[in-house]
């Protein structure tokens, strides 16, 4: 068997599934009604779900150690159609609870990012790629 190249769900651990989910619905997000106390669920475009899994839960599940605080070496993406954008939604983390990682800056590809992380120290790369439209539905397509 191989893999279909896509991804369904994205699943971050979090130590208050409801402090974290207040988080992401003041940038927007619409949390669905699926869930309880230890995990919140979002619908995202393209029939992708973010899943907010209380921490001590998905390391037990997944039969790991918890790590504690550290980077993993993932990010989530997140494009824009504009340089304002970038600035305007790094502050929008900043205003939900969040923190700037990096400030917004220009980048050697000729891009607009800035990083932010949710309450959870989950790093976000805010990008504005001007050889990368994005489709009305907020899609990402690459170039060729």
């Amino acid at each position: 068997m191989t893999m279909e190249p896509r991804v369904s769900l994205i699943t971050l651990g979090v130590d208050d599934p409801a402090a974290s989910a207040a988080f992401y619905t003041k940038l927007g997000f619409h949390k669905a009604k699926d869930g309880n106390e230890d995990v919140a669920f979002f619908q995202l475009s393209g029939g992708l779900v973010l899943s907010l899994y209380r921490r001590a839960n998905l390391f037990r599940d997944a039969d790991l150690p918890d790590g504690g605080e550290r980077f993993s070496g993932i990010t989530l993406a997140y494009n824009t159609r504009s340089e304002l954008d970038v600035d305007k939604l790094a502050a929008a983390f900043i205003g939900a609870g969040g923190r700037l990682v990096k400030p917004p800056h220009k980048v050697f590809w000729g891009g607009y990012i800035a990083y932010a992380a949710d309450p959870d120290g989950h790093v976000w790369e805010i990008a504005y790629n001007p050889d990368w439209p994005l489709g009305e539905d907020g899609a990402l397509t690459l170039p060729g």
